[in-house]
């Protein structure tokens, strides 16, 4: 399987960068970026490419099955549903 071609590597990295932003408390640059993307399914593809390449670093580094891993980000996420977020 070859990797992203540049122009999905570019909706990854706008993608992380959102995430950073937000992290680091800029708003108003997470914003920016968000509306940076040339529209609604590349933003979608965007983010998709990141969460999967997201969870395909945290297998490797676990050595847990995919299947295994959403699994367990399945029952993370079903836990903390209607939690209101940790504060930064």
């Amino acid at each position: 399987m070859s990797g992203p071609t540049p122009e999905a590597a570019e909706l990854v990295q706008r993608a992380a960068g959102v995430i950073a932003a937000k992290h680091r408390g800029d708003l108003a640059g997470a914003e920016d970026l968000l509306a940076a993307f040339p529209g609604e399914q590349a933003r979608t593809l965007g983010f998709y490419l990141l969460a999967d390449l997201a969870l395909g670093l945290v297998r490797a580094s676990s050595g847990q099955s995919m299947d295994d891993l959403v699994r367990e980000l399945s029952l993370l996420i079903a836990a903390t549903a209607g939690r209101p977020p940790a504060p930064s």
